[in-house]
């Protein structure tokens, strides 16, 4: 074979590799798209029954549709204006649906705001410094979380029971005591998550700051904290929709309608006499998910690589 021929073959070898491949043919994937759009559709089913029955003028589910027949806001303005709304029985009971909705704001950022700043703290400690009982102490946090808040929901009433009697600003029926509660629970598993990122973070760049003359807690504020934006978003995050969803807890220490949250109050708005009024539920529902979404939107470019960064390292 002539040096010509030999540079023809292999230029042709190299067009031959560089060639892209040919695209699959849809009736090799159609079940692959069928799959997914009945995941979707499993999915989002709960979520837009929800938002048809919200603005249906039907006020029962049972003859409510995925797509309401008839469109209205009057279900909206029946939950924000009416302070109260008339049961079977003539009765009338308030609902103060924008007091449980601010309730629900205050105490579940400022769970979220101390959860984080608490789990950082502890994740920094045991992630940085090396003392002795530093195992022990974070299996310890990990078989804490075994038992639910909840199992010790007796103990917690008299508890804050008695510390309503010294300190009635964190006693019972109070936002301040619920989110003192809430904390209990804010190391375990945030702890762990918090420290496996923080390991990710190079030790260098706390030398370095030491070699500059910042002190411990400087290199948390100054170093640490801004590296771990992610791993803090998400569990901002997830303490954030779990407060808001959280209701035993919520049902048992809140006595006074206007210090209900939502999943308190909306759950009163149903039961016995309110069981018919599942149009202004359904359109509390839908504003109450409103603050989720957006802090989700917020947040969203750091939850993958939070969620994904902090589980490679112990």
């Amino acid at each position: 074979m002539t040096t010509l021929e030999q540079t023809e073959t292999l230029a042709g070898t190299r067009v031959a590799e560089a060639a892209p491949h040919e695209p699959r043919r849809w009736g090799d994937l159609w079940w692959r798209y069928l799959v997914a759009l009945a995941a979707i559709g499993f999915a989002l089913f709960p979520a837009v029954y929800v938002v048809s029955a919200a603005f249906s003028a039907v006020p029962s589910l049972s003859t409510a549709s995925p797509i309401p027949r008839s469109f209205t806001l009057e279900n909206f303005r029946e939950i924000l204006t009416n302070p109260a709304i008339a049961a079977e029985s003539g009765e009338r009971r308030n609902v103060h649906y924008g007091n449980w909705y601010l309730n629900s704001m205050v105490v579940s950022f400022a769970a979220a705001l101390f959860t984080v700043m608490l789990g950082a703290l502890a994740a920094y400690a045991f992630s940085r410094f090396r003392f002795k009982g530093r195992r022990m102490g974070m299996l310890a946090l990990l078989l804490i979380q075994m038992f639910p808040q909840f199992l010790a929901i007796v103990a917690i009433y008299l508890i804050l029971l008695r510390m309503g009697e010294i300190f009635p600003v964190i006693g019972l029926n109070s936002l301040t005591g619920l989110v003192v509660v809430y904390l209990g629970g804010a190391l375990g598993v945030n702890a762990w998550l918090m420290k496996g990122f923080f390991d990710s973070i190079p030790n260098e760049l706390d030398e370095s700051a030491r070699v500059d003359g910042a002190t411990p807690a400087q290199v948390f504020w100054g170093v640490i904290l801004p590296l771990g934006a992610p791993v803090l978003a998400v569990v901002g995050l997830l303490s954030f929709i779990n407060t808001m969803n959280e209701y035993i807890i919520a049902s048992r220490l809140l006595q006074g309608t206007t210090k209900f949250t939502l999943p308190v109050g909306m759950y009163g708005f149903i039961s016995d006499q309110y069981g018919q009024r599942w149009g202004p539920f359904c359109a509390g529902v839908v504003l109450a998910a409103i603050p989720v979404v957006v802090l989700f939107l917020f947040l969203q470019r750091f939850i993958v690589h939070g969620l994904t960064s902090g589980s490679v390292k112990g």
